[in-house]
């Protein structure tokens, strides 16, 4: 082989080898997973449907059926034999912090984004919408807003419903606002007839309905307040990471598969005690399913 061949080919051979580091290195959190072979999912362990622990408290919920399809397009994406999936309980508290300093590389939750949590951490495409809601029981006869005119409404001390039912009220709402110590004591005084309606974020009520007595004897006024997206949380300055993350969610709209794991985890009957959420789909998620998207709107 001449000189000028062997330095051609060994040229060619460096060229591939620094694209090939280049490319692994251009996501942190990519790289971070090729070099140890292993992934890091952030799981909580009451946050009902999306993530929370099963009778034999095992992780289960509609974010981490998410997160594992994520996690097989990484597997392939990377070309692994085996990828580790290790998993790390977070909370309210901690969530963010664990991201930050690499602990967790997604948390599959039910996060809300927001303005101030993105200049934090980064945020998936809208995976579910909230929204405050009324819940009241159907003997009320009560049907929209305008019928609590006059009534007593709880809130739970504390929480942002609070700041929502005092801000209808300023409104023009003449209903007096009293308020429980947590959301059970919000429930039964709902429940015993010392409050006309109940305003809480509306997938927590959907739950807290769900495990009442009689579920059919409590409804939904229709009005919904300030919407809130949430998201898979992800690493901030990491875009490849995101795009990735973002792909796949993206694949399962457009095929129907997030509309069946919605129905699954929302309208289905859901472990460990077989109870159905019936909650379907809401405008604004159809709408985000339609058309994937990350935007806040506070």
């Amino acid at each position: 082989m001449s000189l000028r061949r062997a330095f051609l080919r060994l040229s060619g051979t460096l060229a591939l080898g620094l694209a090939a580091t280049a490319a692994s290195a251009e996501s942190p959190t990519l790289d971070k997973i090729k070099r140890t072979g292993a992934i890091t999912l952030g799981y909580r362990e009451a946050s009902i449907p999306f993530s929370y622990l099963d009778a034999a408290q095992k992780p289960v919920g509609f974010s981490m059926e998410l997160c594992a399809q994520v996690v097989d397009r990484i597997k392939g994406d990377l070309k692994l034999d085996a990828l580790a999936v290790k998993l790390q309980p977070v909370d309210s508290a901690n969530r963010i912090p664990l991201m930050q300093n690499g602990t967790i590389d997604i948390e599959c939750g039910g996060t809300s984004s927001s303005a101030a949590r993105i200049k934090q951490v980064a945020f998936t495409v809208a995976t579910f919408v909230s929204s405050a809601r009324w819940l009241t029981k159907v003997s009320s006869g009560i049907h929209d807003v305008k019928g609590l005119d006059g009534k007593t409404v709880v809130v739970t001390q504390g929480s942002n419903a609070v700041g929502f039912a005092f801000g209808i009220k300023a409104k023009g709402g003449t209903f007096t606002v009293i308020q429980a110590k947590d959301h059970g004591e919000s429930m039964l005084v709902l429940q015993s007839g010392r409050a006309a309606a109940f305003m809480e974020d509306d997938i927590l009520l959907a739950s807290l309905k769900s495990r009442a007595p009689d579920p059919a004897s409590l409804t939904f006024l229709p009005e919904t307040y300030d919407l809130v997206a949430y998201g898979l949380m992800l690493r901030r300055e990491d875009p490849e990471f995101k795009a990735l993350a973002d792909g796949v969610l993206k694949g399962m709209m457009a095929s129907g598969a997030f509309a069946a794991l919605y129905a699954k985890w929302f309208e289905s009957p859901i472990p460990p005690r077989g109870e159905n959420l019936n909650f379907p789909m809401p405008d604004a998620l159809k709408a985000r399913v339609a058309h994937p998207s990350d935007a806040i709107e506070f």
